[in-house]
């Protein structure tokens, strides 16, 4: 029972990771396709407050899984040690270049860093997901293939639905969160990344199929549970299709439906793979840790829980409204003129 429950509390960071720090990772990668240094500063303006706090949820990921499901850790890990090395690299890139990024005159260098950081970031990330459906070499329970393995064509499938799925994610909590025109072309540009989104995930739930993990749907339950699962994040996208587009004045129903429909679509992932981790044979009670083990960890773990949870609701709280302005960039002067100042964004509450 507690390899279960350590694995729904794996799963828990998992999905408010991927939906948190989707969206400013999507807003980051917003900032690469938009030209207005204007608006690219009002873009980056959002993801200031909350940013750290989001990937605090991968921090707790990774604690949880290497004390939980430590055999896990140990095998699945070095077949994507490339592309998490990579990935760390560029959140400590983004997350820099982030802070100065948000500073007074503005560095338009910086925020394009930031941009890049956060495409990369995302890539990689699709990249680490795919090798969940890769078989894993091992001689001695060690993992012992290459160190490229990682990479292949199911992992670029899946690195470029993630990006896409983050992008989407963002322009759909600009669309949320701004007026005028940046909050149009939110819309414009999300209806594009949703569709784009939508098209990769049913492709790369196709692909799986073709990999060393495909689904299981054996028994009616489990077959049952997976089509529910995929109609709601059917609906899901449905719905942010609908409701995205510049003329709709649901501003919030966007950003809900992409989140119904990556939670669901983890889900369903979740039921038609549990509780294989890994092919060939890698499954959650046997890379669990001794049971002793797991009711300390828990204590520990589990803490952080509900303070984290509270640190996020808190954090988009304070910050909860429009934000009202476009911050322009500090643009050169013509020859000799004073630059001009960069006036703090407002949000309404």
């Amino acid at each position: 029972m507690m390899p279960f429950i350590w694995f729904l509390l794996i799963l828990l960071c998992l999905l408010l990771y991927v939906t948190l720090d989707g969206y400013d990772l999507g807003l980051g990668i917003a900032t690469l396709f938009e030209r207005d240094p204007g608006q690219r500063r009002q873009l980056v303006e959002l993801v200031a407050p909350a940013w750290d706090g989001n990937e605090t949820w991968l921090v707790l990921l990774a604690v949880s899984l290497w004390a939980g499901l430590p055999l896990a850790y140990g095998t699945i890990l070095p077949h994507a040690y490339l592309a998490v090395i990579v990935m760390l690299l560029a959140l400590i890139v983004r997350g820099v270049s982030v802070e100065i990024a948000s500073q007074n005159p503005p560095a338009p260098g910086w925020v394009r860093a930031f941009g890049v950081g956060s495409l990369i970031a995302a890539l990689m990330q699709g990249v680490v997901v795919s090798t969940l459906a890769a078989s894993l070499p091992l001689t001695d329970g060690a993992f012992s293939g290459s160190t490229f393995g990682a990479f292949g064509w199911f992992s670029a499938l899946a690195a470029a639905t993630v990006a896409a799925g983050y992008l989407a994610l963002g322009h759909a909590y600009t669309k949320w969160k701004t007026t005028g025109e940046v909050r149009a072309k939110a819309g414009r540009r999300g209806f594009a990344a949703a569709v784009v989104a939508a098209v990769l995930g049913a492709a790369s739930l196709g692909a799986v199929n073709a990999t060393a993990a495909p689904l299981n749907l054996s028994g009616p339950s489990r077959a049952a549970g997976f089509a529910w699962l995929l109609a709601f994040a059917v609906a899901g996208v449905a719905m942010t299709l609908v409701t995205i587009r510049p003329g709709s004045r649901f501003d919030g129903l966007p950003l809900a439906g992409l989140v119904i429909a990556t939670v669901a679509g983890v889900l369903a992932l979740v039921v038609a793979r549990y509780p294989l981790l890994a092919p060939p044979s890698l499954t959650v009670d046997a890379a669990a840790s001794p049971g002793t083990t797991m009711d300390f960890l828990a204590v520990g773990v589990g803490l952080n829980v509900p303070l984290l949870l509270f640190y996020t609701y808190y954090a988009h709280y304070a910050f909860r409204g429009k934000q009202l302005g476009t911050p322009e960039a500090v643009i050169p002067p013509a020859r000799g003129g004073a630059p001009r100042p960069t006036p703090e964004p407002l949000h309404e509450h």
